[in-house]
């Protein structure tokens, strides 16, 4: 499992568009071998298919595809946006934080969710995301 490894947090991705966010977040899941371009076009293709129903929170959204459109490994990545991008979503938009979710199995959707939402359930953790170093997040991964 990849859970928000260094190298798979950019802390200033540029987009101005939904797609373009998503692709941020999922090019890191490919740039460390966890998943394929073909992930990356699919979560694309979903948002652009059933809309914003992964903007789970204010700012925040988890873009996600189907295991096998091309995940190799469980993995979370995140994308920092420089400046919020509007998804579409009345009550959380604009979206500044965007983790990019690659599940091999259900059981590894599960886990990545509960691991994710252990973190995100903390108003302090969500600050720290939304404008920490690199270092002090990786600090609050190393404690969980």
């Amino acid at each position: 499992m990849k859970f928000l490894e260094p190298a798979m947090i950019d802390l200033a991705a540029n987009a101005a568009t939904p797609e373009e966010a998503i692709r941020a977040a999922g090019r890191l899941l490919v740039e460390s071998g966890a998943a394929e371009d073909s992930y990356v076009e699919a979560m694309v293709a979903s948002y652009e298919a059933k809309g914003p129903y992964f903007v789970l929170a204010p700012h925040i959204a988890l873009p996600h595809a189907k295991t096998e459109d091309g995940v190799h490994e469980a993995s979370v990545s995140l994308a920092r946006l420089q400046e919020p991008v509007a998804f579409g979503h009345k009550a959380n938009d604009p979206v500044k934080l965007v983790f990019a979710l690659g599940s091999a199995s259900n059981a590894d959707h599960i886990a990545l969710l509960r691991k994710l939402t252990l973190l995100l359930n903390d108003p302090a953790n969500i600050e720290l995301f939304k404008t920490g170093t690199l270092d002090q997040i990786t600090a609050i991964l190393k404690e969980d």
